[in-house]
C-alpha cells in the first residue's frame, strides 16, 4: 500500500462505518422537510381545498400523538377539523370574510409519511368568486420549522401552480381568480429556492465547511495559505460551481421521478456530508478534496430538493417552470451565503488565528453533523445541537457581522512573528564576533 493512498482508504473505511446504521435501521416514517400543503381549486361559485397534514407534525404542534389508525376515530377527527378550521379562511378585495367549512378525513402516504388529508369549502358572500387572499396558518403557529405549500388550478382541470410557501412569518397568500400568468409559478419557486436554502440549516453549514478551506492549499497533511487571494477567490468559484452541477442534476432528475432513494437515506446522507467537509476543513482528506465533496455530494442534496417538489401534483410544464426557479433561488441564496462569509474568510486566512478559528469552527460543524446522522439513522431520537444549528437560519446576519467584525480585529492586531520582525530590527546590530579575531585591544 502506498503512502498517498492512506487518506483515501482511510476516507472509505470511515465511510463504510457511517452507512452501517443506515442500511441496518428499521424502516421510520419521518417526514424529513416538515411541510404541509394546500391545493386549491378555483371555480365560479367556490373555492375547494386538499389539506395535506403530516401526523408527526400535528403531533409536535397539538401536543399529542396520532396514528394512522386512531386519528379518523371520532374523538380525534372532528377536532381536528375545528382546529383546520379555526386555521383557515379567506377574504375578498375589500376585508370580507368567507365562509368556511372543513370536511372529509382519510389517511394517505406522502413521502413515505402518514398524512391526514382533510377537505374544505371556501365560499364568498357575494357569490361569485373574485380575487381573494387566502389565510392558513396551522401547525405553523405551533411550529416555526414548518412550511405549508400552496397551489392552485382553475375549473377542476389542468395541472396546479404553486403560488407560495407559508410559514410562521408568512401566513397568507393572494389567489387570482382567473388562471395566473406563467411566470405567477416562477416566481413563487424562486422564493422556495431561497427559502429552502435560508431555513435549511444542513444545507448551510455544508455549504460554509467547505468555504472555510477555500482560501488554503493542502501540502500533504496540513493546509497551508494561498500566497495569491486571487487563486482562492477562484477556488472558491470551484466550490460553488461544483456543488451547483451536482445537486442540479439529482433535482430534475428526482423531480421528474427518473431516481429515488429512501427520504432516510439521503437525508442521513446529507448529514455525513456536513461531516466530511467538516473533517477536510481540519485536515485534508484528499487533494482538491472541497470540489470532489461539493460535487459528490451535491448529488444527495439534489435528491433532497427534489423531495421538496415532488408532492406537489404540478404537470410537465408546470414542474420544468417550477424546477428552474427553484434550482434559480437555490443558486442565489448560495450567492448570498458567499457574498456574506468568503470576503471575511479571506482576510482571516491571512492570520495566524485562522487555523484555531477554523478548526474550532469545524469542530462544531462536525459535533452538529453526528448529531444529525445519529437521529436521522434512528440511533437517538432527537439531535440535542440542533438549537445551536439554528442559529445559521434565525441570526444569518449578526453572525456574517461578527465574522467580519472578528477578520478586521485579527488583520488590525499584528502577529507574534511580525512583532518579533518589529523588535529585531529596532534593535542595533550585534557585532560579528569573527571579526574580533586579531583586533588589538587598547
Amino acid at each position: 500500500m502506498s503512502i498517498p493512498h492512506l487518506p483515501i482508504r482511510r476516507a472509505l473505511a470511515l465511510l463504510i462505518v457511517l452507512l452501517v446504521p443506515l442500511i441496518t435501521a428499521p424502516v421510520a416514517s419521518a417526514h424529513p422537510i416538515n411541510t404541509s400543503e394546500v391545493r386549491l381549486d378555483v371555480t365560479a361559485k367556490e373555492v375547494a381545498a386538499t389539506i395535506d397534514l403530516p401526523l408527526d407534525q400535528l403531533d409536535g404542534a397539538l401536543g399529542q400523538s396520532f396514528t394512522a389508525e386512531d386519528v379518523l376515530d371520532s374523538k380525534n377527527l372532528p377536532g381536528l377539523r375545528s382546529y383546520v378550521q379555526a386555521h383557515l379562511s379567506g377574504t375578498d378585495a375589500v376585508g370580507r370574510q368567507w365562509t368556511t367549512r372543513v370536511t372529509g378525513g382519510s389517511v394517505a402516504k406522502v413521502d413515505g409519511a402518514d398524512n391526514l388529508v382533510l377537505n374544505a369549502t371556501l365560499t364568498p358572500e357575494s357569490g361569485t368568486v373574485g380575487d381573494f387572499v387566502l389565510h392558513y396558518d396551522a401547525i405553523v403557529d405551533k411550529l416555526i420549522s414548518h412550511r405549508v405549500f400552496v397551489s392552485a388550478r382553475y375549473g377542476h382541470s389542468g395541472s396546479f401552480t404553486t403560488l407560495a410557501m407559508l410559514s410562521w412569518q408568512t401566513q397568507s397568500v393572494p389567489v387570482a381568480a382567473t388562471t395566473p400568468p406563467e411566470t405567477a409559478g416562477f416566481v413563487a419557486a424562486i422564493h422556495l429556492g431561497l427559502h429552502h436554502i435560508a431555513d435549511g440549516s444542513d444545507h448551510l453549514l455544508f455549504l460554509l465547511m467547505l468555504l472555510l478551506s477555500a482560501p488554503l492549499m493542502a501540502e500533504g497533511r496540513r493546509w497551508r495559505p494561498r500566497p495569491d487571494p486571487a487563486r482562492a477567490g477562484r477556488r472558491t468559484i470551484h466550490v460553488v460551481t461544483a456543488f451547483a452541477v451536482g445537486h442540479s442534476s439529482t433535482l430534475a432528475l428526482g423531480a421528474l421521478g427518473w431516481v429515488h432513494l429512501p427520504d432516510r437515506l439521503v437525508e442521513s446522507g446529507i448529514a455525513l456530508s456536513v461531516l466530511v467537509s467538516a473533517v477536510h476543513a481540519i485536515r485534508p482528506l484528499v487533494r482538491r478534496g472541497e470540489v470532489l465533496i461539493a460535487v459528490g455530494f451535491g448529488l444527495l442534496h439534489g435528491l433532497a430538493f427534489a423531495t421538496l417538489l415532488g408532492p406537489l401534483d404540478l404537470g410537465r410544464a408546470n414542474l420544468v417552470s417550477t424546477l428552474f426557479g427553484f434550482n434559480l433561488g437555490i443558486e442565489i441564496a448560495q450567492l448570498v451565503v458567499v457574498a456574506l462569509v468568503m470576503p471575511s474568510l479571506l482576510l482571516l486566512a491571512r492570520t495566524s488565528g485562522y487555523r484555531y478559528f477554523r478548526t474550532g469552527t469545524a469542530l462544531v460543524g462536525a459535533v452538529l453533523a453526528a448529531g444529525w446522522l445519529a437521529e436521522r439513522s434512528r440511533i437517538i431520537s432527537r439531535n440535542p445541537f440542533e438549537p445551536v444549528a439554528d442559529l445559521l437560519v434565525d441570526h444569518p446576519l449578526v453572525l456574517a457581522g461578527g465574522l467580519a467584525l472578528l477578520a478586521l480585529v485579527l488583520r488590525a492586531v499584528p502577529s507574534v512573528q511580525e512583532l518579533r520582525s518589529v523588535r529585531n530590527a529596532s534593535q542595533p546590530p550585534v557585532p560579528d564576533s569573527s571579526t574580533w579575531v586579531g583586533v588589538p585591544r587598547r
